[in-house]
């Protein structure tokens, strides 16, 4: 990756305020180097559109080719999500069983699919209802905000298996291999204005990254305080689903039995009183 510049804008050089910055945790989970229910605000990349989506409704649409954010935090695992049916994105669905730590289930699955995520029937190549994928599908949550609004909302960004793994092809970095390339050069993702580009060779909705310019003193305090907010912590601890006010399916109840049916009582012949001493010696004497 030795040809491609750090900033698309202002080449490889960082500001002193940048120079000694330690990698956090953020720029670590986002490398693959860390594995460790609240409505909000998200953007998804449904039909390789930008859209903005506030409690589970559409408000607004970027159909720009990319948009500049600021990453704030991130889930610090690869996760996992299951739907027994056809997901639809936009539909407030919540998935049968997930992992925030791609290890096991979260306590919240009402029914869990296996008790590690290894183990798995859904996470075996196969399982997908088409082609040789898995019917568990990998996912990374980011909490983000906007370039030209660092100071304002944050939004949940789910980013699918491809725009997380893979190689650099023509200059285009998936997520790992770019937080790589930024914790290369000593500097947290957190810590600069980041692009994020649909990739128009691929047949469904796929993300690339790169440095835009690095954030100045004050953008990054705002950063730095946005990760701590509760809003960042919904968006990366959260399924979409979540995030679209959908609630955990309720384990169904058992069927009652039916009641046993009441037996009639039966009826018994009266026994006939039990005899004397004397008549009892009667009788054998009659018998003599």
């Amino acid at each position: 990756m030795s040809d491609i510049t750090l900033f698309s804008k202002g080449g490889n050089a960082l500001p002193a305020h940048l120079r000694n910055l330690q990698l956090d945790e953020t720029t670590k989970a986002l490398m693959g180097s860390s594995g460790t229910g609240a409505t909000g605000k998200r953007i998804s990349i449904r039909g390789g559109v930008f859209r903005m989506v506030v409690d589970g409704k559409e408000v607004a649409q970027n159909e720009d080719r990319a948009m500049n954010i600021v990453i704030v935090a991130a889930n610090p695992a690869v996760s996992r999500t299951y739907y027994a049916g056809d997901y639809e994105e936009g539909k407030t669905i919540s998935p049968e069983c997930w992992s925030n730590d791609g290890v096991s289930p979260d306590p919240k699955v009402k029914e869990p699919q296996a008790s590690k995520c290894a183990t798995c029937p859904q996470n075996i190549a196969g399982s997908a209802k088409q082609g040789n994928g898995r019917a568990c599908r990998f996912s990374q949550r980011l909490a983000v905000t906007l370039e030209n609004d660092i100071q304002g909302d944050v939004y949940q960004l789910t980013l699918p298996a491809q725009s997380i793994f893979g190689n650099v092809e023509s200059g285009k970095m998936p997520m790992q291999a770019y937080a790589k390339f930024l914790g290369g050069h000593g500097l947290p993702i957190t810590a600069v204005v980041t692009e994020m580009r649909f990739d128009t060779s691929s047949a469904t909705p796929k993300l690339t990254f790169k440095a835009v310019r690095p954030l100045n003193e004050e953008e990054l305090l705002t950063s730095q305080a946005k990760a701590q907010t509760p809003e960042a912590k919904a968006a990366i601890d959260s399924t979409p689903a979540m995030m679209d006010g959908a609630k955990p399916k309720a384990i169904s109840a058992p069927a009652e039995a039916a009641p046993a049916p009441t037996a009639e009582p039966t009826k018994r012949e009266k026994k006939a009183a039990p005899k004397d001493v004397a008549e009892i010696l009667d009788d054998w004497a009659d018998n003599e």
